[in-house]
C-alpha cells in the first residue's frame, strides 16, 4: 500500500483538499497499474474530491429541507390506484418551474400520495442544487407565532423566504385565525414571483376561502399562488394504506382515515 508523505498532507489541509487522503493511496495504486500520465492521475484525483464535495452539499440540502421521510420518484408506485395528471407531474419534476418561480398545489383526499410526491420534488430540487425547505402548514405557522415572543419574526420569515422551493404541507386542516390568514398571506406575497411554493391540501381551491380569518386576504393569496400554479388533482385509494405489508393481504379491510 502506497503510503502518503506527512509533507503531502500538510499541503493537503492547508490546500483544504484533506477529504482527498483518505482515498489517495488507492488511486496511486490505481495509477500507476494502468500507467496513468501525472495530469491524468491529477484530474482522476481532483474529479473525486469535486464528487466528495458534492455528495457533502447534496446531504447538507436535504438535511436542512427537514423532510420528514426519504421520498424519492424513484421510488413512488406508478401502478398504485390513484389517479392523476402524470404528464403534468412529470413537467414538474423537470424542475422548469423552479427556475420559472412558478408554483404547484397538489389536491386530494388524504393518503394518495400528495406528501409523497411532494417530497420528491423536493429531493429531486436538492439534487439539482437548489435549496429546499419542507413544512407542515401549522409548523410554519406556529414558527411564526412563536418568534413573536423572542423578537425573531424577521429571523425566521426570512427563513421562510429565503428558500428556492417551499413546501408547505397539509394546508387547510383547520381554519386560520386572524393572525394565522395575515401570516400566510405574507409568505404568499413575498414569494410570489421570487421563488417556488408547493403546496399540499386535502380540500379543494375553491373551499380555502372560507379558512382565511379575511376574505380578502384570501382572494389576494389566491390570485397569486392558486390562479398561477400548477393544479394536481389527485384521486383514488390511500397510497399510504397500500404501502403498509399487511396492506396487499387485507384488501375487504375498510380504509382509515388517517393524515396525508
Amino acid at each position: 500500500m502506497i503510503k502518503v508523505k506527512p509533507s503531502l498532507k500538510t499541503v493537503l489541509k492547508r490546500l483544504r483538499l484533506s477529504g482527498i487522503m483518505p482515498i489517495l493511496p488507492e488511486r496511486a495504486a490505481y495509477a500507476r497499474k494502468t500507467s496513468l500520465s501525472e495530469l491524468d492521475f491529477f484530474e482522476l484525483v481532483l474529479q473525486d474530491e469535486i464528487d466528495r464535495r458534492d455528495q457533502k452539499n447534496l446531504m447538507n440540502r436535504l438535511f436542512r429541507a427537514g423532510f420528514e421521510e426519504e421520498q424519492t420518484l424513484e421510488n413512488f408506485d406508478w401502478d398504485a390506484p390513484v389517479t392523476f395528471d402524470r404528464d403534468g407531474v412529470r413537467d414538474l419534476f423537470s424542475l422548469g418551474f423552479i427556475e420559472r418561480c412558478e408554483d404547484a398545489i397538489l389536491m386530494g383526499p388524504v393518503g394518495v400520495g400528495k406528501t409523497f410526491l411532494a417530497s420528491a420534488l423536493g429531493h429531486c430540487a436538492c439534487r439539482a442544487g437548489h435549496n429546499v425547505l419542507f413544512l407542515r402548514n401549522d409548523r410554519m405557522l406556529k414558527m411564526i407565532h412563536q418568534s413573536r415572543a423572542d423578537n425573531s419574526t424577521e429571523k425566521v420569515v426570512c427563513s421562510l423566504l429565503a428558500p428556492d422551493l417551499l413546501i408547505i404541507d397539509d394546508f387547510g386542516l383547520r381554519r386560520l385565525n386572524s393572525q394565522q390568514s395575515s401570516d400566510f398571506y405574507e409568505i404568499i406575497i413575498e414569494r410570489h414571483r421570487r421563488s417556488s411554493t408547493i403546496v399540499t391540501s386535502n380540500r379543494t381551491i375553491e373551499e380555502w376561502i372560507p379558512l382565511f380569518d379575511d376574505p380578502m386576504l384570501a382572494q389576494s393569496a389566491l390570485d397569486r399562488l392558486a390562479h398561477n400554479a400548477y393544479q394536481i388533482v389527485i384521486e383514488g385509494e390511500s397510497y399510504r394504506r397500500m404501502q403498509r405489508p399487511e396492506g396487499k393481504n387485507r384488501e375487504s379491510d375498510p380504509p382509515k382515515r388517517r393524515r396525508s
